[in-house]
């Protein structure tokens, strides 16, 4: 039976790992938490002489003991010991606007859910060698995995390679046919998408007149994609509908989209119809449109951040737009990203969490889960609601 001394000196100790695990600094998972206390137990045993009874020397040892636990945390945390802890980084187009600081907020909750490191890299201009350099060092950081919402997929294929031979797994979001990555994930059917964006340009243009269309660059393979659908369907459903110029590749700029607005507001009097792909397009063109004076005149479509949006929404400015959920797709390239590393099979029909059924094509490695929401008036305020 432990003796007074024992006894005291183990609730001394106690409650210096308390402390030290009630600090916000430190975050422990159960295990670790569970295998530090025994860790620190048996230290606490190990420094304890059973002649040393009495109170005094008892506080000697058990400080002895508890330096011993703190030193014990310290090196749990120290990248070497947390080399265990997988380590997921998402590189997005660009850091600092509403749409991806939304998706950070879906990666770092995955992380949470899934006890491991995930957060985000944003460059500061939408530059596809940004983007490569920011993979490089993540390759040279040696992560666990890495997430891309490319800016040009084809830049990033010699890097992506790069990545592989280190043994990192590339998962991309909005890159179906992407080389060098493991798996594409997908929020909405393309065709569909742009489609629909086209139906509601149509209708509200009343299927006739000139139109101009925006994208985020001209090297963003979704965003091209979707163009290429919207315009296929113009020319077999509204032949009288005629696209005026190439499109342009400002979409991720509210100050590059405004600009571009402006000077095809001037260069084509009969304008009557602006597209956008790239959540800043809505916002520059709708402001370009506003301060012109032309909202009665010219129809502007495109996704957009319902938050970032809400005004020029209400103003009926933006007429409609269609968008996934950022966050939820952040939270989706984590989980899958984590699948990867566990070696999970990803089959057809399979649940992701968070996100429901998805549908796999193992052959172009994409995953698909449906998830497309309708902006428009009746709807912009409960999306922003949401964080949107």
């Amino acid at each position: 039976m432990p003796d007074r001394a024992e006894l005291n000196m183990e609730k001394y100790a106690a409650e210096i790992f308390q402390k030290i695990l009630r600090d916000k600094a430190v975050k422990v998972c159960k295990p670790l938490r569970n295998a530090l206390r025994k860790r620190l137990r048996k230290a606490l045993h190990t420094f304890q002489s059973p002649r040393q009874k009495r109170y005094k020397t008892m506080r000697f040892t058990s400080n002895r003991a508890a330096i011993a636990a703190l030193a014990l945390l310290c090196s749990a945390f120290n990248p070497q010991a947390r080399a265990e802890e997988p380590e997921i980084a998402v590189v997005v187009k660009i850091g600092g606007i509403p749409w991806f600081t939304a998706m950070e907020q879906g990666i770092k909750k995955a992380g949470e859910e899934n006890h491991l490191k995930a957060y985000m890299v944003g460059p500061t201009t939408a530059d596809p060698a940004q983007q490569v350099r920011a993979v490089e060092d993540l390759i040279a950081k040696k992560v666990s995995a890495i997430g891309v919402v490319p800016n040009d997929a084809k830049a990033l294929e010699p890097v992506f390679d790069r990545a592989k031979t280190a043994g990192i797994p590339i998962i991309t979001h909005e890159s179906p046919d992407q080389k060098g990555n493991v798996w594409d994930i997908e929020m909405i059917d393309n065709k569909d998408f742009g489609e629909r964006h086209m139906k509601d340009l149509a209708k509200y243009m009343g299927e006739e007149g000139e139109y101009i269309v925006f994208v985020g660059s001209l090297t963003v393979p979704l965003h091209n994609l979707w163009a290429d659908a919207a315009i296929a369907y113009q020319k077999e459903h509204y032949p009288k509908m005629k696209l005026v110029a190439d499109r342009y590749g400002v979409a991720e700029s509210v100050d590059d989209s405004y600009r571009t607005a402006s000077d095809a507001i001037l260069a084509h009097p009969n304008l009557k119809g602006i597209l956008t792909f790239g959540s800043q397009g809505p916002i520059g063109a709708g402001r370009a449109i506003k301060e012109k004076g032309k909202a009665d005149k010219i129809i502007l479509v495109g996704a957009c951040s319902p938050s970032q949006g809400k005004k020029l929404v209400k103003e009926g400015i933006i007429k409609s737009g269609y968008i996934w959920s950022p966050p939820e797709a952040g939270a989706a390239i984590v989980t899958v990203a984590k699948m990867v590393l566990d070696k999970t099979p990803i089959v057809d029909g399979m649940d992701i969490p968070g996100l429901g059924k998805a549908s796999v094509d193992p052959e172009k490695r994409i995953i698909r889960v449906i998830k497309v929401l309708a902006i428009d008036k009746s709807t912009v305020d409960q999306l922003a609601a949401l964080g949107l």
